[in-house]
């Protein structure tokens, strides 16, 4: 690829994507007679609307088209057009989106890097990992181009995905807004349940004589005659019909309700503020649930401690905010178990004292212990989520649990590349001790179809934090160690502790005192 001229990327299937265009167009004009001589709720008013997005989304599609020669990159959309000279671009990326959601395929573009920090998606090229060849073509002809004419600050490939600091944040952002302002609608409305819960359990039946205007604050008593009952399953409502409609046409009921009562049976039901607040037979009795202020509180707690774990991973990523773009930070689940932690006792809390907090002494000693507990659990996950840099793994951890030269230890770890002695990159352990190290598809105990690692062939790089383009395999934690195996690159992957242990094993493992002899 080093002698590429010009890479021009165009989007497949023109021809279905201009067909898709005229539909657009034909739908967007049955909109416009829809609207003017039909009503605003038409059927074919909504399906012309529905066909003229489609349509536009297609225009989009097949306008847009990516040009690349010795001046720089020039790409085009719908309504923009813009070229950018090789000096301005610090580096060209991957973009992997939709990685978070197994149910969508990824999706891989290209992301431009500017000299000012700014970034932009180039519209072309882009594929799924089941097209990824011609992408590749595509990619690899733009980073020549790039390395001829430009000055790339990275001399690998970077990889920009949810797992690393380079990655979208908006959408932790917007959930954590959505869910606080859920949480305090919620929390507006626990007053006034609280008093509607303490009114019906202070409702009294009407004294004889009592005015009808009066009448809606005490309860009162009418009879009624089932006529028939609807009885579905408990995802869906079940039905009371009555006689006449007296003294309304049908109730409401859970499915139990509705298969105690039988058409013809005589109940009398309960009224309150208008409402049928009971229904009672000869043989059952149905209460209608009147919520309380604590559910709702402890409602609008859950909703807020759910937007804690977006808040966390906006969080990691501000703290991170000085790490490569493309270097995975650390995962925000440390943070999720502080606040099941907190919910243990928050939510109890909120459902004994939802309007008492502040007036009962035992309320305000469950909240100082309780947020005392939540401190202590989120600075253990602070000090979970750190980001630890290879410097930082001392020999101590390293020769922790070092076992003897006859005793098999079966360390965490997987080679990234598939060699000889990991074919098909099927390890999942390496083996120590009791022989050469070897590469195990399993936890052990046994060297059964262990392959022996050719230690003399490997010769450590650098060791380094775990980067987009390592995958989603391993943990985020993990670091890795970048080998030369015969001028192969090979990359080891595994926790920062036991990779430097590993990599104590392998040096160790080229002695012939202590490795024996190896091929």
């Amino acid at each position: 690829m080093s002698n590429v001229r010009e890479v021009t990327c165009q989007p497949s299937q023109q021809r279905a994507l201009w067909a898709f265009v005229g539909i657009g167009a034909v739908g967007m004009g049955l909109a416009v007679v829809r609207a003017t001589y039909g009503t605003i709720l038409d059927l074919w008013l909504g399906i012309g609307v529905l066909l003229a997005v489609i349509g536009v989304m297609s225009l989009c599609a097949v306008t847009a088209e990516v040009t690349a020669d010795a001046h720089g990159l020039r790409f085009r959309k719908l309504l923009r057009r813009r070229s950018v000279p090789w000096a301005d671009i610090a580096d060209l990326r991957i973009r992997r989106l939709h990685t978070n959601n197994h149910r969508m395929p990824e999706v891989r573009r290209i992301s431009v890097l500017l000299r000012n920090g700014r970034t932009t998606l180039l519209p072309l090229p882009q594929a799924t990992l089941e097209r990824a060849s011609d992408f590749d073509a595509k990619w690899e002809a733009l980073r020549a181009l790039h390395r001829a004419y430009g000055t790339p600050t990275s001399d690998h490939v970077p990889v920009i995905s949810y797992r690393t600091s380079g990655g979208s944040w908006a959408g932790s952002l917007v959930a954590c807004g959505l869910l606080l302002a859920l949480a305090g609608g919620a929390a507006s409305l626990v007053p006034a349940v609280a008093s509607y819960e303490r009114a019906w359990k202070s409702a009294a039946p009407c004294p004889a004589g009592t005015p009808t205007r009066e009448r809606a604050t005490c309860l009162t008593t009418r009879p009624a005659v089932i006529a028939r009952t609807e009885v579905h399953s408990s995802r869906r409502t079940s039905w009371l019909y009555f006689t006449e409609h007296r003294p309304l046409e049908r109730l409401a009921v859970p499915q139990d309700a509705a298969q105690a009562f039988q058409a013809g049976t005589s109940v009398e039901l309960t009224l309150w503020h208008g409402e049928v607040m009971g229904v009672a037979g000869a043989h059952y009795v149905w209460r209608d649930h009147v919520p309380t202020g604590g559910s709702v509180a402890v409602i609008a707690a859950a909703l807020a401690l759910a937007a804690g774990y977006p808040a966390a991973q906006l969080l990691l990523r501000l703290r991170g905010r000085r790490r490569p773009d493309d270097e995975v930070v650390p995962s925000a689940l440390p943070f999720l178990g502080a606040l099941a932690g907190t919910a243990v006792w928050l939510l109890p809390l909120c459902y004994f004292h939802a309007t008492t907090l502040l007036g009962s002494p035992l309320a305000i000693t469950w909240a100082v212990v309780g947020s005392l507990g939540t401190l202590g659990l989120c600075a253990l996950a602070w000090r979970a989520t750190r980001v630890r840099t290879p410097g930082e793994v001392g020999t101590n951890d390293a020769d922790a649990g070092e076992a003897s030269a006859d005793e098999e230890v079966f360390v965490a770890a997987c080679f990234l590349e598939p060699t000889d002695y990991n074919p098909y990159r099927f390890g999942t352990h390496i083996v120590l001790g009791g022989g050469p190290p070897a590469v195990t598809p399993h936890a052990g105990p046994g060297r059964f179809a262990a392959k022996r690692i050719p230690v003399q062939r490997l010769t450590v790089k650098n060791v380094r934090r775990a980067r987009g383009s390592d995958g989603d395999a391993i943990p985020r934690s993990w670091h890795v160690a970048e080998l030369d195996d015969a001028g192969a690159p090979v990359r080891l992957a595994a926790a920062p502790a036991d990779l430097t242990r590993l990599l104590h094993a392998l040096a160790s493992a080229k002695t012939p005192s202590r490795a024996g002899t190896l091929p």
